[in-house]
């Protein structure tokens, strides 16, 4: 490819060819004269150069226009030529329209000549072998040579087909004997079919399907098919396994073998599960379902679980429109006997295991279950309980026993899990709520309210009075077990009833009577823990009844107090402290506080009302001071803001039995004693033992 011209390199070479044209500085010297002689030479040669260019482009400027015009010429010529030959083929299409119009008329009188024609033909052959018929001898070789079964298959449906037109009186005889070879056809390709099904050749069994498929005898040909796909396809332990392995395999070959491969299929479906797994079911739950409930609802619920599962496999294969209603009824003819009556069996199974569990607990303690009652006594017994807090009946010595068990509770729960997974399973979708709701109540009327409940009311009985001596609370221990049982009932109420009702009915029913229950039992705890506490209280009356002596407030020997409290205060406390324990260990979250408070501010008034029994000296009001230090300590411990804030107000109050006497306005006034009444103050400032000096009742007057 040449390059582009570029004038200034082009004049740059021939100043460096011509002599003389270069710098001062070369060879020779600068001649300018000389370079501009070479230039006019130059510049003549190339005008020369370019009228003769110019020449050259005119000649071919010419010659192209020459050829355009022959080129033009020679197109205008092709498009006439084009013109005709679409003309010409315009002329022939029609012409070879006009022809095939003319051969399918020819056609059609050919074909209305011909179809009678055959029909004649086929006729008379027909008519020659009903003759043989009528002479009672087969001649043709159609039906003496066994190669031929298949043209004498068709012949034979044919006739059998004319024969019940004939009527019976003239043709009874040729009737039955198209009858009788129509019969032995049947049983031969049948016979056929079997022994090429034994054999495995496919294509044989698929040409002998295709001539039955007209004959009577088809679906016994299916029959067999069916028949010989089950010999010694239940070789394994499972037969669910089995049959499905069977349904796999047949599904690859049928659609080899018969023109219609889904009915053949769901016959076969049908076969094993009407007649193999119907009779499996059978064997499996009619041996238990007399004698053990819980045996046959385990067998059930495996069986009917295995049979689902394998419908499941079998919704792959195209076994017609609708297989899903079809494989459901298949599901349904097997179980609906057991069905029926699940609930029923399911109910009472329930029934008698919980309470077996039960009986087995409390046979274990050596217990015989009291009656609790029912009815308007109970319930008058149970409102004068909650008014008045008093324990109706006499005391029962529990001996430390609950009588609630974890195992117990335990063992009920899975009972009842596996109803309800059972019940989830074999229930009709319109029954499942309402018998999902009877499990429910059987579940509360064993584990709480004979278990439970029972338990509360054992242990509201074996609560002591509040003046008892020496008590053994054990309630706390009834409140612990309980509340962690009700977090497992609890659970298994979302997790296993709750799917089962979420969308019916029942959901607002079940809740109401779980909200019943759990306020049955919070009732019965809250009245529970209300006497112990009132047992705590007593508890403490009796240790400062006593160990507090007068003479700890007022000794004889004001110079010679050598302890730092009361041995009243350090029983209590240490008794205070356990309790406060207790009470942390047998409940959680909010109850805890609440429980804690009441205790505390019951705690607060005893000790305040024991103060105020005894006069004080100034040691003596030291040393109660000391005593209500050590029990605002042991407030501490119950980390409630409002009990601490009285032990510390009564601490503030204690300081008036000590002040001087011209101090006690000013102590008043504090920050701590300021907003009590004047009456609470006076009341304090009585108990001092200086409080008749005439100096005292005029400071605080």
């Amino acid at each position: 490819m040449a390059e582009p011209f570029v004038a200034d390199e082009y004049i740059e070479r021939l100043v460096w060819r011509t002599p003389g044209g270069g710098s001062r500085g070369g060879a020779e010297a600068f001649d300018p004269k000389r370079l501009l002689e070479e230039f006019i030479n130059h510049i003549q040669e190339l005008q020369i150069m370019d009228e003769r260019i110019q020449r050259k482009v005119e000649k071919l400027e010419q010659q192209c226009q020459k050829e355009a015009k022959e080129f033009a010429k020679k197109v205008q010529e092709l498009q006439k030529s084009n013109q005709v030959a679409f003309q010409h083929f315009q002329e022939l299409d029609e012409h070879i329209s006009y022809v095939a119009t003319k051969v399918c008329h020819l056609g059609d009188q050919l074909e209305g000549v011909n179809t009678p024609r055959q029909r004649a033909v086929e006729a008379q052959k027909l008519m020659k072998y009903f003759n043989e018929f009528l002479d009672g001898e087969l001649k043709s070789d159609v039906f003496t040579n066994s190669e031929k079964i298949k043209e004498a298959a068709d012949i034979i449906q044919k006739l059998h087909l004319i024969a019940q037109e004939l009527p019976f009186d003239r043709f009874s005889e040729v009737k039955s004997k198209i009858a009788s070879k129509y019969h032995d056809l049947e049983c031969q390709l049948i016979q056929e079919f079997t022994s090429a099904q034994r054999r495995g050749e496919i294509s044989r069994m698929r040409e002998v399907a295709a001539v039955l498929l007209h004959f009577k005898g088809y679906s016994h040909c299916v029959d067999v098919y069916i028949k010989q796909c089950q010999e010694g396809a239940y070789l394994r332990n499972d037969i669910f396994e089995d049959a499905a392995i069977l349904c796999q395999r047949v599904n690859k070959q049928v659609g080899d073998i018969f023109s219609n491969p889904e009915t053949v299929l769901a016959k076969l479906i049908q076969n094993v599960f009407e007649i193999k797994l119907q009779n499996f079911v059978k064997d499996q739950l009619e041996e238990c379902r007399k004698f053990d409930a819980e045996q046959y609802l385990k067998n059930l619920y495996d069986l009917y679980t295995r049979t689902t599962n394998l419908s499941s496999k079998l919704m792959e294969f195209n076994l017609g429109t609708d297989k899903q209603t079809f494989l459901s009824k298949l599901i349904k003819s097997i179980f609906i006997s057991y069905l029926e009556n699940y609930i029923e069996v399911e109910t009472g199974y329930l029934k008698s295991r919980s309470a077996m569990i039960l009986q087995r607990y409390y046979d274990s303690k050596n217990h015989q279950k009291r009656s609790i009652g029912t009815g308007g006594i109970q319930d008058l017994k149970e409102r004068i309980r909650q008014r008045t807090n008093l324990p109706l009946g006499p005391s029962i010595d529990t001996h430390g026993e609950t009588f609630l068990s974890q195992e117990v509770v335990v063992n009920l729960l899975q009972e009842t899990k596996q109803a309800f997974e059972r019940c989830h399973r074999l229930s009709d979708p319109s029954d499942l709520p309402r018998n999902a709701f009877r499990i429910f109540t059987i579940l509360v009327e064993f584990l709480c309210i004979e278990h439970i409940d029972y338990a509360l009311e054992t242990g509201l009985a074996g609560i002591p009075s509040s003046d008892s001596k020496n008590a053994n609370l054990y309630f706390l221990d009834v409140v612990q077990q309980a509340n962690t049982i009700f977090h497992l009932f609890d659970k298994q109420f979302n997790d296993h009833l709750m799917p089962l009702i979420s969308s019916s009915p029942k959901l607002s029913e079940c809740l109401q009577k779980k909200k019943e229950i759990i306020e049955q039992m919070e009732m019965k705890l809250d009245t529970g823990i209300d006497r112990t506490l009132n047992c705590m209280i007593g508890q403490m009356k009796h240790i400062l009844a006593a160990e507090q002596r007068k003479t700890d407030f007022k000794p004889e020997d004001e110079n010679n107090v050598l302890i730092q409290y009361t041995n009243a205060c350090v029983k209590v406390c240490a008794y205070v402290r356990k309790q406060v324990e207790k009470i942390k260990n047998s409940m959680d979250g909010k109850n805890v506080d609440t429980v804690l408070m009441e205790l505390g501010v019951r705690f607060h008034r005893l000790i305040y009302e024991h103060l105020q029994q005894y006069s004080y000296s100034c040691m003596g009001g030291m040393l109660a001071i000391c005593d209500v230090a050590e029990y605002r300590k042991c407030a501490k411990d119950f980390k409630i803001p409002l009990v601490l804030q009285l032990f510390d107000t009564l601490h503030a109050l204690c300081n008036l039995l000590v002040v001087a006497p011209d101090n006690l306005k000013q102590v008043c006034s504090g920050e701590q004693l300021a907003n009590l009444d004047k009456n609470i103050l006076h009341s304090f400032v009585q108990l001092r033992a200086d409080y008749r000096s005439a100096r005292l009742a005029r400071h605080f007057s």
